[in-house]
C-alpha cells in the first residue's frame, strides 16, 4: 500500500468519525512521506516501520493496529493518550475472539479458569510492576487524590486509611483481603495491629507476600485460593476487596460468600473499575491484558444483587477521576523506566503495558470507563 492510499483511507474514516464535530488531527509517516489527517497541528504521529503496520492501519481495525504496535510494525510519537482517546475511529468487530474468550471457562470450570486468567496478567516478575507503581505501598488500584498534582504515594496512603476507617476495625481484629497484590493494604493494616489473611491466585504474588510478611514479622498470612472456594475457620471482622470485583463477575455468588465469611455488624470495603454494560471490553484487552471472562463492574446490576442480599449499602463514591490520575502517573513512570524494562523484560512487555496504562488513563478521562468504591455492612 502506498502512502497516498493509506492517507486517503484514513482521511475518509476521519471525516466519517468526526462528522459535524472537531476532530483530533494526527500525522502518519510512511517511509519518507508524512501525511496529516485532520486540520491543525498533529497531536501525535503514527510511524509506519513495516509494511504490515501499514496494512493494519488501512484495515481500520483497532485490534490489528494494537498487535502491529506490539510487534514494532508501528510506533506512536507524541501524545499517546490523545491517540488512544480516538481509538473509536477504528472498528473492533471480532465475534470469534469473543466466543473464544469464554470457551476456556466451560472447559476448565470457573475457578480454575480464573486462576489461569489472573496468572496471565499478574505472574510477571514483581520487579516489573514495581517499576511503575507507587514506591510506598505498591498498590495496583486507584489512589484517592486531594488535588491533581498530589504525589501518587500520598494518594495511595489516603486510600489505605480511608479503607481501614470504612471497615471500622481495631488492633487485634481479623480482616480477610480478597486479592493480595503486592501487600499494599495488608502491610498497612498489619502495621496498625490488625490481623490480615489475604487471598491470591497468582504464584508470584504468593511468593512476594510470604517473603514480605516473614521479613517484616507482620500479623498477616497469604493463602493461594479462589474466594468462592475458600473455607474459613471463623468469621472475619471485615473484608476488603480492592480491584478484584472485575474478576468476580458473578455478583450473587460473591455477595453470598461475603455473607458467609463476615461476622454480623462487619463491614466490606470494595472498589473497582466499571462500565455501563457487562463484558464490553476491547478485543485487545481481553486477548493481551486480562484474558478470560473478567469484566468491569456494572454498578446497577451489582446493586440489584446487594438489594437481594442481607447486606446494607453504606456508601458509594465516584472514583473515575482518581483512577485517571493514577493510570496516567503509572504510564509516565513506565515510560521513564523504558530502558530498564526493555533490557530486563523485553520490548513487547513494555509496549503491551504502555498501551494498557495510557489506554486506561484515556478511557477514564473520556468516561468510557468509570470507577467506584463502596462499603457494605452485614446487619
Amino acid at each position: 500500500m502506498t502512502s497516498i492510499d493509506l492517507g486517503r483511507t484514513l482521511d475518509r474514516r476521519f471525516q466519517q468519525y468526526f462528522s459535524g464535530r472537531a476532530g483530533t488531527p494526527f500525522s502518519v509517516r510512511h517511509g519518507a512521506v508524512a501525511h496529516t489527517v485532520g486540520t491543525g497541528d498533529p497531536a501525535f504521529t503514527i510511524a509506519v516501520t513495516d509494511p504490515r503496520g501499514a496494512k493494519a492501519l488501512a484495515g481500520l481495525d483497532q485490534f490489528q493496529i494494537g498487535v502491529a504496535y506490539l510487534r514494532g510494525w508501528l510506533d506512536f510519537e507524541g501524545d499517546l493518550m490523545a491517540a488512544l482517546k480516538i481509538r473509536g475511529m477504528f472498528h473492533d468487530r471480532h465475534p470469534i475472539a469473543w466466543v473464544a474468550r469464554f470457551a476456556p471457562a466451560l472447559r476448565f470450570g470457573g475457578a480454575e479458569h480464573d486462576r489461569r486468567a489472573i496468572s496471565a496478567h499478574y505472574d510477571e516478575e514483581s520487579e516489573f510492576f514495581l517499576t511503575f507503581m507507587d514506591s510506598r505501598h505498591r498498590c495496583y488500584t486507584q489512589g484517592v487524590f486531594e488535588r491533581d498534582d498530589e504525589p501518587l504515594e500520598d494518594a495511595m496512603t489516603r486510600k489505605m486509611q480511608l479503607a481501614l476507617e470504612a471497615l471500622k476495625v481495631s488492633p487485634g481484629d481479623h480482616i480477610l483481603e480478597v486479592g493480595g497484590g503486592w501487600g499494599a493494604f495488608s502491610e498497612y493494616a498489619a502495621r496498625q495491629g490488625v490481623h490480615v489473611t489475604t487471598l491470591t491466585l497468582a504464584e508470584e504474588s504468593e511468593r512476594y507476600l510470604s517473603d514480605l510478611f516473614a521479613r517484616e514479622q507482620l500479623p498477616a498470612r497469604v493463602v493461594r485460593q479462589h474466594l468462592l472456594r475458600y473455607e474459613a475457620p471463623r468469621r472475619y471482622d471485615a473484608i476488603v476487596n480492592m480491584g478484584v470485583t472485575e474478576h468476580l463477575p458473578d455478583y450473587r455468588a460473591s455477595l453470598r460468600k461475603y455473607a458467609e465469611l463476615v461476622r454480623p455488624g462487619g463491614h466490606v470495603y470494595l472498589d473497582a473499575l466499571a462500565m455501563r454494560a457487562k463484558h464490553r471490553v476491547s478485543t485487545f484487552m481481553s486477548r493481551y491484558i486480562y484474558p478470560g471472562k473478567s469484566s468491569p463492574l456494572v454498578l446497577h446490576s451489582y446493586l440489584r444483587q446487594v438489594a437481594r442480599s442481607p447486606f446494607e449499602l453504606v456508601s458509594v463514591d465516584d472514583d473515575r477521576h482518581n483512577y485517571h490520575l493514577t493510570c496516567a502517573e503509572w504510564a509516565r513512570r513506565l515510560d521513564a523506566a523504558r530502558d530498564e524494562v526493555v533490557r530486563r523484560w523485553g520490548d513487547p512487555l513494555y509496549r503491551r503495558f504502555r498501551l494498557f496504562l495510557w489506554g486506561s488513563a484515556a478511557s477514564f478521562d473520556t468516561g468510557l470507563v468509570q470507577a467506584y468504591r463502596w462499603v457494605l455492612r452485614m446487619p
